[in-house]
């Protein structure tokens, strides 16, 4: 018999508030839920609120497998979604990274704020050093992440990155254009 195949992994990256646009919520609920669909295991901060509780519950709606690692002093804040398929407690911010990245195959990042880019930056980083090659993609629903193309164009253009880091990042406008080019790595 076969070995079982291994269940793709899709880590989430998004902001714990929901910002001012409805269609970010829409996102992250297609995401969530076209996770669950494809047979995906969703990996993402174990918050409650804001993105990452709207991405969580929409797989969870779907049937699918959650894992969700949240540091101790967010698990208030954040409100730490418990009923996840797993939910681990970390010490450190750091931690967090590291579990979640460590179980995923690749990496979407919705709309969010500091903690997002934080996750972002420092999995492009890693990417940059050669120390993996999973799929990094940026959904930029309705162009919420533009200045931030803008800003690694003009890192790269001004010599403090090479180009090749640009193709690191893959730009897709909304939840599905990400679930099919997963479908496709």
């Amino acid at each position: 018999m076969p070995p079982k195949p291994v269940q793709k992994s899709v880590c989430v990256f998004c902001g714990s508030r929901a910002g001012d646009d409805p269609a970010f919520t829409a996102d992250a609920t297609a995401l969530g839920a076209g996770i669950a669909a494809n047979g995906w295991r969703l990996v993402y901060g174990a918050g409650d609120v804001g993105l990452m509780g709207s991405v969580a519950r929409a797989a969870q709606d779907a049937g699918g497998q959650t894992f969700g690692v949240i540091p101790a002093h967010l698990v208030a804040w954040e409100v730490g979604k418990t009923d996840l398929t797993t939910y681990i407690v970390t010490e450190t911010m750091h931690e967090r990274k590291k579990v979640m990245f460590m179980n995923c195959d690749a990496v979407v990042v919705l709309p969010g704020g500091a903690g997002s880019l934080d996750e972002l930056f420092e999995v492009l980083t890693w990417r940059q050093l050669g120390l993996h090659q999973k799929p990094i993609y940026i959904v930029n629903t309705n162009g919420y992440w533009n200045p931030l193309r803008d800003l690694m164009n003009h890192v790269t253009g001004r010599g403090f990155a090479d180009e090749s880091l640009l193709d690191y990042l893959t730009w897709v406008p909304d939840a599905d254009a990400a679930l099919q080019g997963l479908k496709a790595e």
